[in-house]
């Protein structure tokens, strides 16, 4: 049986669907635009916020890492559609 096929590989699909709909809300909510908008822009002044955005750029990794590793899984699953 291969790696790519199983309760697995299916498990694993899921489960970096959810990391990477995470990690891209995160990503977002950290972007430097957020701070601009009328509604967020008193997010700099929190401590919280502050020591929260150091951290975008090692959100991309996880994010990017997890994007690569869902889509190899997927196309094996499931296949080339085309």
């Amino acid at each position: 049986m291969s790696v790519f096929h199983g309760v697995f590989a299916s498990r694993l699909i899921l489960i970096l669907g959810f990391v990477n709909l995470v990690t891209g809300f995160l990503l977002l909510f950290t972007c430097r635009v957020i701070p601009a908008f009328k509604l967020t822009k008193g997010l700099m002044q929190h401590a919280f916020y502050k020591s929260f955005y150091r951290y975008h750029v090692y959100l991309w990794w996880i994010f990017w890492i997890s994007v690569t590793v869902h889509v190899v899984f997927a196309m094996n699953y499931l296949g080339w559609p085309f």
